[in-house]
């Protein structure tokens, strides 16, 4: 049966995040707030935890799963053939609604879904989820939702889609927006951007004056 943990009060967070950390080690799913909605997230390196997330929500491995992580020193054991203007976009706006599509080292171990050699990284801007990626390390995270539902703004609609195919929701009261991240491609000689979110082309275009918008 899945566990709950009221984030705002103190012990139960600290109980919840202890839980929740054990939960990915073992290579169960968890819930966790974000600074966009709610997210259900795995360990990265588990492929079979990755697995039974995708078949949580519903998803095929055509839609690879995105990979939290609490620190942006992490990239440098994740990607490679990043780009300065990469650096500059997560300096600007990391921790943050700001998705980077980068190349993975060749060498990691793990299974997201279909990526073709690339990973979509972000880091978020929510004390919980930093928390809880500080602990575990690298985290695949999709939004807590069945395919094809909203993405959830509370922890009571993550349960009420995912029940107990979850082990752990750690509930930290409604999320700040349910406006998504935006994604760029950093994998290029030119940042493109995938898709607008949080982030304008604009806002974005301070930063990296070349990046381009995809058709």
């Amino acid at each position: 049966m899945a566990r709950r943990y009221d984030c705002n009060d103190a012990t139960d967070r600290t109980t919840g995040l202890r839980e929740a950390a054990s939960a990915v080690r073992r290579g169960e799913l968890v819930v966790l707030p974000t600074d966009t909605v709610y997210g259900i997230g795995a360990d990265a390196f588990t492929s079979e935890a990755v697995a039974d997330l995708l078949d949580a929500k519903g998803r095929g491995r055509n839609m690879p799963t995105p990979v939290l992580i609490g620190s942006p020193n992490t990239l440098h054991g994740l990607v490679t053939d990043f780009s300065e203007e990469a650096w500059e976009l997560v300096d600007a706006f990391w921790p943050g609604a700001l998705t980077l599509v980068a190349r993975h080292q060749p060498s990691l171990q793990w299974d997201l879904g279909d990526t073709r050699g690339t990973v979509a990284i972000r880091m978020p801007l929510h004390p919980v989820a930093i928390e809880l990626l500080t602990e575990v390390g690298p985290m695949a995270v999709s939004s807590a939702n069945l395919t094809g539902h909203p993405s959830p703004e509370d922890c009571d609609a993550a349960q009420g889609m995912l029940g107990d195919s979850v082990s752990v929701y750690l509930d930290g009261g409604p999320t700040p927006g349910i406006v998504p991240s935006s994604i760029v491609d950093v994998t290029g000689a030119t940042p493109v951007l995938l898709r607008v979110g949080a982030l304008s082309a604009e806002e974005l275009r301070k930063v990296v004056p070349d990046l381009e918008v995809a058709n």
